[in-house]
């Protein structure tokens, strides 16, 4: 049984407070301003903070490409419909949904890899997109804003602890 120290009660509260403005964004709003791959970003972000893969270029491009490759597949492969209403089992809008969601996955990996803007909760995004969840170029600027203001809030959490920690260090060396 692993038990619960410090860092890990700071990480899983530092999770929480990046969806913060996505959360009240979406509740203010009633836009989808909270959606799925954002948690999984916010914990990258929050366990992770000097990762390769929680710099603010790959948290946003990796999400933009995710909403693009699936808004290509779900227009493409789609054109209307959503897992949220599922078609029915064994039919030709149920395969085209299945395949949206597949090659938008592969799309995407591709795409983040091709470009050195690995983030692995895009490929989330992307399945949000293809499978018809978020899918008009709308709601795929709402994702895009909506990972931005994630990194915002990151970013403007670890300007504040840095310099916090530099007045600390500054007053235990006056002292």
């Amino acid at each position: 049984m692993s038990r619960i120290d410090a860092r890990t009660l700071r990480t899983g509260l530092a999770a929480g407070a990046l969806l913060l403005v996505s959360g009240g964004a979406a509740w203010l709003t009633g836009l989808p301003a909270l959606f799925p791959s954002l948690g999984p970003t916010a914990y990258v972000l929050a366990d992770r903070p000097t990762a390769s893969e929680s710099q603010p270029r790959r948290v946003l491009g990796g999400h933009a490409i995710g909403v693009v490759a699936g808004l290509a597949c779900f227009v493409l492969l789609v054109g209307s419909g959503s897992v949220a209403a599922p078609p029915a089992a064994g039919s030709l809008a149920g395969l085209r949904l299945a395949a949206a969601g597949v090659f938008s996955v592969g799309l995407t990996t591709g795409a983040m890899l091709a470009t050195d803007l690995r983030h692995a909760p895009a490929c989330a995004t992307t399945l949000i997109v293809s499978l018809g969840l978020l899918s008009t170029p709308r709601a795929g600027l709402l994702v895009v804003a909506a990972v931005a203001a994630l990194v915002a809030v990151h970013r403007a959490g670890r300007v504040a602890v840095s310099q916090g920690q530099r007045t600390l260090g500054a007053s235990d060396t006056m002292q």
